[in-house]
């Protein structure tokens, strides 16, 4: 075992969910790298020390520059808003640092194009947060479908739904305020990568946007609540996606259904421990959806848990994420998603709100 000092930029929601996992990861999945939590960034001295204490880093700083180019912190995690994503892995890159960055890549096509070039003239082990995906049962499916248990894909339809702007009344907040903080520069990355995992690329999409309470409590809204995309997949499949933050009753409807020539897939992340299954090849008296509880067979899950469908949860998610980042970094080879998997999605989310502009189909 080799210890790797990590840096994590951003104590807040997705900060202490990695710090979390890198502190777990070692004891969970019996690492070759284990973490040290090093060094930890946050906005202010009296924040940073705060999230230093509480989640057991040796040091802290407000200067997410001194964090990066401190030689002990070898390994950076990027949990920043958005706009500060490419000068923070420029500069890790810079200096030979392997990055794990949160979703979206960057606030802007432009920013992602730039940290994918710095990171692959780097050579740095790189890794975006997509962390839904890696649920036992995501990853169940994608094999499932690799293998050609469904047959041939021939339809797709993909949700990422929440209700946490459903109200009218719910007043204005830095969500509401620029497209990298709407429904498409939010929620959308998580099933457009999933899409693209389970499915394969896009060929070409066309796609509507829209805000629908534009005046809140405390201001006006400046992005978007909700969109909706049809798209033909490079392989010949059709598909169609919606992504909401004012989904009434939705709390976490990351939900996919997946029909192939041989059969079918369904999945539900407010069930994610299990997975619904339907073969042709059954028999007909039979014949039907089978619901599939994820167990120690299924990819990543007996390193939590040795029974059967008692499940995994949320930040087992960031685990499976932290082990992926660190055996990127010991191996030297590259661990899906990478920067490059990253642009590809946001070029996907910048096509759409082109194709919403245009009220026209685009090709990628």
């Amino acid at each position: 075992m080799t210890e790797i000092g990590i840096g994590i930029l951003g104590g807040g929601y997705m900060g202490k969910a990695h710090s979390v996992a890198m502190a777990s990861v070692g004891a969970v999945f019996g690492t070759k790298l284990r973490p040290r939590l090093e060094m930890i960034c946050a906005s202010s001295p009296a924040s940073a020390e705060g999230y230093r204490t509480t989640f057991g880093f040796q040091r802290a700083t407000h200067d997410w520059k001194e964090l990066v180019n401190d030689p002990i912190v070898e390994a950076i995690v990027i949990a920043t808003p958005q706009a500060l994503h490419r000068d923070i892995a420029e500069a890790a890159f810079a200096l030979g640092k392997p990055v794990l960055c949160e979703k979206p890549l960057g606030a802007t096509l432009e920013d992602a194009i730039a940290m994918t070039e710095a990171a692959e003239k780097s050579g740095c082990a790189n890794m975006v947060a997509y962390n839904y995906i890696r649920t036992p049962a995501s990853q169940y499916a994608r094999q499932l479908i690799a293998d050609g248990e469904i047959g041939d894909v021939t339809w797709f339809r993909g949700e990422h739904t929440e209700d946490f702007y459903a109200d009218p009344e719910a007043p204005a907040t830095w969500r509401t305020d620029g497209d990298a903080n709407g429904t498409m520069g939010d929620l959308a990355p998580h099933m457009i990568n999933a899409a693209l995992a389970l499915i394969g690329p896009i060929d070409k999409l066309i796609a509507e946007v829209e805000c629908v309470h534009e005046d809140r409590p405390g201001g006006k809204v400046t992005n978007d609540d909700h969109g909706q995309m049809m798209v033909r997949f490079k392989s010949g499949a059709m598909g169609q996606m919606y992504f909401s933050r004012i989904a009434t009753g939705r709390k976490m409807g990351y939900a996919y259904e997946i029909t192939g020539t041989k059969g079918a897939i369904r999945f539900d992340q407010e069930d994610q421990n299990a997975i619904w299954l339907y073969r042709m090849s059954d028999l007909e008296v039979e014949r039907g959806f089978r619901k599939i509880l994820t167990g120690p067979a299924h990819p990543d899950y007996l390193p939590f848990c040795q029974g059967p469908g008692h499940g995994t949860g949320y930040q087992d998610q960031i685990i499976i994420e932290a082990k992926d980042f660190l055996n990127a970094i010991e191996t030297g080879e590259p661990v899906w998603p990478t920067f490059r998997d990253g642009l590809d999605v946001k070029r996907i989310v910048e096509t759409a709100m082109a194709s919403s502009k245009s009220k026209s189909w685009q090709t990628l």
